[in-house]
């Protein structure tokens, strides 16, 4: 099977360390918590005079690269390749890509090693890349044609009113291995 699976609010942990970001920044506005989280785009849960500060803390030098793994993923992704399966990681970078990209590059070859890097795939539309599941935490991927993969939903506070297959890495094994 190609499992596609996305890099950001799935494998690294961008939520806690945007939290964590914006608690070191001592702003007076409270830092919304992971948990309660309510939009895709991290800067819709923010207030509009804010998010000019909310996009400087992920656009900054080192942010991507230093996102902190989910836990079970790394162990998941490795799992799952052990088992046979065709495992990509297919991600969509920022607008202000300066070092989002080059970031996700080094925050790959951190976690899962530098033979992994081949099997990235940086893209603004999904919908393009051919796979069997994609694993993702955006509530509807959509583009420029209708994907061949199923979208596999990784279960974040933000997209919990959809409805679908969901993953979390504790529950992995339920929804890619089944059938």
């Amino acid at each position: 099977m190609l499992i596609l699976i996305d890099q950001d609010g799935v494998l690294a942990d961008f939520d806690l360390a945007f939290h964590a970001a914006w608690e070191a920044l001592g702003h007076p506005h409270t830092a919304v918590l992971p948990s309660e989280r309510r939009a895709f785009y991290v800067r819709d849960d923010y207030p509009e005079h804010l998010r000019a500060t909310v996009e400087e803390i992920y656009t900054s030098q080192g942010f991507f690269s230093s996102l902190p793994p989910i836990p079970g993923a790394v162990d998941a992704v490795c799992e799952l390749i052990r088992l046979g399966h065709d495992v990509r990681i297919c991600t969509s970078p920022l607008n202000q890509y300066l070092h989002c990209v080059p970031e996700k590059y080094e925050w790959v070859e951190r976690h899962l090693g530098s033979e992994f890097v081949a099997r990235m795939i940086v893209t603004k539309d999904k919908t393009l890349v051919h796979g069997d599941v994609l694993v993702d935490d955006k509530p509807q991927v959509t583009g420029a044609r209708q994907p061949d993969w199923s979208h596999v939903i990784y279960d974040q506070p933000y997209n919990r009113n959809i409805d679908g297959v969901r993953i979390t890495w504790a529950n992995w094994r339920d929804a890619l291995l089944r059938g």
